[in-house]
Formats: structure tokens, sequence, C-alpha cells
């Protein structure tokens, strides 16, 4: 947040805005009587961004649903589902930096908006960039804004039909330790254990209230280790608690660790998403719902345990692009099918339980994950030995993900070019159109190669990938004969080549052994990051 017309600040957002209205005037049927959703986290301006927003919408004459308290992000995607409003705006920047801040869009079918919307936006703001109010107080005087009452408690209503296990719950002794980090969970996340009747957590006092200085952590991520929940271990060591649940700032995400033999255990979104779909599989049998019927989507990137699982099990698997503006909207697909999309995830930490929103929501999951963990404890099982259950049936699935800096945009266009055209007649290939990607890797034999740069699948009988594709980043998937998948693309908002790797094996020991000559492979052989200078973050 600064000045600038690149950065964020009141008049970016208000031509942002602007630029929303106009657009959604133009391609939502009675957009203005239906309205906008707008909310807020607790971050610096986020309030006086949200009031300028909603003063472009209001000027223009849209009816607009405003939260004057925070609310987590999932509640605006909510929100417009039930107001049938013609988009929400979330005003967070999750669990970036504190001096970072967002707008986020929501598209009329409670999703995070996709193309064409997303450049349709971008070109609408440039033709509107004159503010034509500067009002943060309309939301309070005019008639055409009002709080949309009473959606919260029906979320809170939906939630709890998602319970199953009240009496257990109301009984269990098993113990959690709470952090917000420093973000707007505690309410909702204290709420959600309550439409369970599970007794309460325990809170990490020092990050459980809104603070938009994220006092206590360098980073507000519980994805970034036990060095971000460092106070949480405090407390779930003092009062002997049995898990730790971390939600991120804006609460769409969830972390979950666990003591294993005498030290505590983070678990990855991979495996929270194992457990999480199994779970969300055996409960969505036992109410009656035929397997094929079932169905489950995750990004490309996170781990492919959900589809050796539908393999095995006869339900339906789809991976969709990164990011849950992609992973939303293909459950959207799936329902119009007939399916019933009992579970979502990425490897972010990033979870939907059944279709109480299209978007990853850590409160809903953190009430659901809880009440599962007190089922477990019933069977005698915790969630580290569950989890080793699902491998034993379904195969051990060990991953890597990390990423190479690189800051020169050439040298990253060369090693993706190397990679897709050849190694040794890399300029004429290029020129001729003519795909030569590696046929081994790490002494296995590559069986399969999706690249969505450039719109090419081997495993495909036209060749042409199932999803989209897009020539602006690099991303490229290799599978080899070894059960090995990895992905290597661009990141659009940082110097990095990213990777994620996964390999399926008989056992835990034989999977890391065979991953990691892999993982190795790709910065030997693939991005050849010794030869670049290239610094690997492995």
């Amino acid at each position: 947040m600064e000045a600038g017309f690149s950065r964020m600040n009141d008049l970016t957002v208000l031509q942002t805005s602007q630029g929303l209205a106009k657009y959604l005037l133009e391609n939502v049927d009675d957009a203005k009587s239906r309205g906008v959703v707008i909310g807020h986290d607790h971050r610096h301006h986020s309030e006086s961004f949200a009031r300028l927003t909603a003063a472009a919408f209001i000027t223009l004459g849209f009816r607009v649903w405003y939260y004057h308290e925070y609310v987590h992000t999932p509640l605006v995607p909510y929100t417009v589902k039930k107001k049938k409003a013609a988009a929400g705006i979330m005003i967070t920047a999750s669990h970036n930096p504190k001096q970072d801040n967002g707008y986020k869009v929501y598209w009329e079918n409670a999703c995070q908006i996709i193309p064409p919307h997303d450049q349709g936006i971008a070109e609408m703001i440039l033709h509107h960039l004159k503010p034509w109010t500067w009002d943060y107080d309309l939301v309070d005087t005019s008639d055409l804004c009002q709080e949309p009452d009473g959606v919260i408690d029906s979320y809170f209503e939906e939630l709890a039909a998602l319970s199953r296990f009240q009496a257990d719950n109301e009984k269990t002794s098993l113990k959690f330790a709470y952090t917000a980090m420093h973000g707007i969970g505690y309410p909702f996340a204290k709420r959600g254990f309550e439409v369970f009747n599970l007794p309460p957590f325990i809170t990490v006092d020092e990050q459980i209230m809104p603070d938009p200085n994220f006092s206590t952590v360098e980073f507000p991520n519980p994805e970034e280790g036990k060095g971000s929940l460092s106070l949480a271990i405090q407390t779930a060591d003092r009062s002997n608690a049995h898990l730790i649940v971390a939600n991120d700032p804006d609460a769409d995400r969830l972390a979950i660790a666990e003591k294993v033999n005498g030290e505590w255990k983070l678990f990855t979104g991979n495996q929270i998403g194992a457990v999480l779909g199994a779970a969300s599989f055996e409960k969505a049998k036992s109410v009656g719902i035929p397997t094929d019927k079932i169905a489950m989507v995750a990004s490309t990137v996170s781990s492919k345990f959900l589809g050796r699982m539908a393999e095995v099990e006869g339900f339906r698997f789809e991976e969709a692009l990164t990011g849950f503006k992609w992973i939303g909207n293909k459950s959207i697909d799936l329902e119009n099918e007939g399916y019933h999309v009992a579970f979502a995830y990425e490897e972010a930490i990033g979870f939907t339980i059944g279709d109480l929103v299209k978007d990853k929501d850590g409160v809903s999951a953190l009430a659901f994950f809880a009440e599962w963990a007190v089922q477990l404890e019933k069977r005698g099982l915790t969630i580290n030995q569950y989890l080793e259950t699902l491998y034993a049936k379904y195969g051990y699935f060990v991953s890597e993900n990390s990423y190479f800096i690189c800051d020169d945009k050439q040298t990253i266009q060369t090693i993706f070019e190397r990679i897709r055209y050849g190694y040794e007649a890399t300029s004429e290939n290029l020129k001729a159109g003519k795909y030569e990607y590696p046929k081994e890797i790490a002494g296995y034999r590559v069986v399969g190669v999706r690249d969505l740069t450039v719109g090419y699948d081997s495993n495909t009988p036209d060749n042409r990938p199932t999803l989209p594709v897009s020539s602006s980043s690099e991303m490229i998937t290799f599978k080899l004969e070894n059960n090995a998948v990895f992905t290597i693309r661009t990141s659009g908002t940082e110097p990095k080549i990213k990777y994620y790797s996964e390999l399926r094996g008989d056992s835990e020991e034989q999977a890391r052994t065979d991953l990691s000559k892999v993982v190795q492979a790709i910065g030997d052989e693939l991005v050849e990051y010794e030869q670049y200078g290239i610094t690997w973050r492995r």
C-alpha cells in the first residue's frame, strides 16, 4: 500500500470499483437491484478501502450489502450466494505481510472471477479513471446501503448441518489449541466449535485479537512452519493440548499440528487434504449418497492422493488449475452434471467442505476437522496414525515443493524453451514448433507431459489439455514411470521458478528415496541451476 498507479491506495481502489461497477452493468442482469456484497478485514486501510468501494457503487445507483464489522473472507461469497448478488468484493491481503492489502472479486456465481471477466474488468477500469466520488460516509447515510442482517446466522446454521456426531463432540476429552494469527478468525472459529457442540478450544492469547501489525510473527502465515506457530506450540505444551489448529489472518486457510513421538508435527496441505478428503468420503457415503455421484476436486499442483483414492473407491475426481477461482468453478461444473462435490482443496492449506461456499474456508474446515478428530480418537487413532492407514491402503504419497530464485526473465524463458524444444537444437525446434520434451528424467522414463503454456498433453487423444491454457505463464507437468509427478511453473508475482513434486510408493522410505532423485534431476537436468547461477531453495 503506497502512492502510485501500480499500488493499492484510495485512488486505485476507487478506479477499480468504478470499472467493476460499469462492467457489471454491461454483463450481469439486474446488477443494480441485486447489488454487490462488500466485506473487509482488519488490515491497515481495509475499512477505508471498503467504504470507498461502496461509495463508487452507491453513486452509480447500486444496492450495497455492506459489512461494517470484520468478516472472514468466505462470508463474502456466501453472502453473494444468499442474496443472489451481482458480485462481491473482499478487502484483504490474506496472509501477506502487514504492508500489503488486496481487492478480491467474486462473480454472481459466488466464485472468484476467471477469464474473460478479469480482463474485461481491467479494460473497463482504464475507461473510468476519473473519480466520480470520494466519500467515506455514504455507507452510513445512503438508503442503498444495507447490512446483510441474518446472513452470518444462516452461514452457521448451514455449517451446523455438516455435523453428524454432536453427542460425541460434547463428551470428548480432546483439547485443541487455536491461534487466529492476529487476524479476524477467532469469533467465527469459536462459533463454529459451538454449533458443532465441541468444547471450547484453548486460545493463543497473544495472537487471538486482530492486530494489523502482526506483532508476534514476521510472516502471518501458519503455512510457514513452526516459526510462525511458536506461540501456539508454547500454549499447547502448557495446556497439554492434543492438537494445534490455526487460521490465517482472514480465516480462509487452516493449518494443523499434532504431537508425534514427543515432537510437534505440522501437517502439510496435502496431508490435511488426504485426511479431510477421506473423512468427506466416509460422511458422504454414510448419508446415502451413491459413490458414483460423489466428486472431489484438487488443484493440479496438489497431491494425486485423491485421484488414487477415486480410482480405488469409484468416485469422480477432477483437477483444476491452481487457485480456488478455478477449483470453485470446476465444482460448479460437476454439480451441474449431477454430482455431489464433497470436498475440494489446494496444497496451500485451502479447503472446501461440501457446498457451503465455493471458496476455501478455514472456519468450516476447522469445525469439520475437529469433529473428525473426535471420531478418530473413538477409534483409537491419532491424526498421524489415521494418515498412515490411508497410505497403507492407497499408497505412500510423499511430496517436495520448493523453488529457484531467478531475477533474469530472459534466463527463465531460455530454461523453459530448452525444456520444451530440446537441449540440442532449441532454436530450430522453436521456429518449427517442434516439441522435444525430455524422454527420461533422473533415469526414469517420461510417460506423460502436459504443457499448459502451449496447449500440449501427450496423454489425451488429440494432444490437447483438458485444463485451460495460458501463454502468459510457464507451466509444465511431467509424469514418470516410477509414479512420480511434478510440475514446474513460473510465479506471477515473484522472480521464482516453482516446482511441486510427488511420488507414490509402497513404503514411505522407498518413496522418499526415489522422489529425492527426481527432485535433484529437476535442478540438475531441467533447470540447470548451476549453469545459470540460480539460487535453489531446497
